[in-house]
């Protein structure tokens, strides 16, 4: 029981600092956007990506951030305006200060077997999932 309660205390706390990056995060955004509200939309959108979500399309994402409709998400991911070299550096500028010297990042591509199309990046293609070609969709992640 104890060891319960000290793992959920552990969580509450993590929580609270991943919460407290995000809005530091949120902030640092903010010069990169041309509108006030795209920095807002991009917090909102990685809260959304970092929960347990269950459909992670615009859709599902907006229900999930408290949204009617996915029009602010649609219009940050498609049309609103950024520097994308810009922010790469900045990315880049960050990782580094938070990883330290010597820090380490690891990155894995992983399939997903797919029944449809209907998913973004979804195509007949080799995975090592099934070991051969077949409908799939490959992710590429970074830990």
């Amino acid at each position: 029981m104890a060891a319960q309660a000290a793992t959920q205390f552990e969580e509450v706390v993590l929580l609270e600092k991943l919460s407290a990056e995000l809005e530091r995060l949120t902030e640092w955004m903010e010069p990169h956007f041309r509108r006030r509200e795209a920095p807002e939309a991009a917090s909102s959108y990685v809260k959304a990506l970092l929960s347990r979500a269950e459909r992670k399309n615009t859709w599902g994402l907006s229900q999930e951030a408290g949204k009617e409709a996915p029009y602010a998400f649609q219009h940050l991911l498609l049309r609103a305006s950024w520097d994308e070299s810009t922010v790469r550096d900045d990315v880049l500028t960050y990782a580094r200060q938070s990883l330290g010297e010597g820090g380490v990042l690891a990155v894995d591509e992983t399939g997903f077997l797919k029944k449809g199309d209907k998913s973004a990046g979804v195509a007949r293609q080799y995975t090592g999932t099934a070991g051969r070609i077949e409908n799939s969709q490959v992710g590429v992640f970074l830990a």
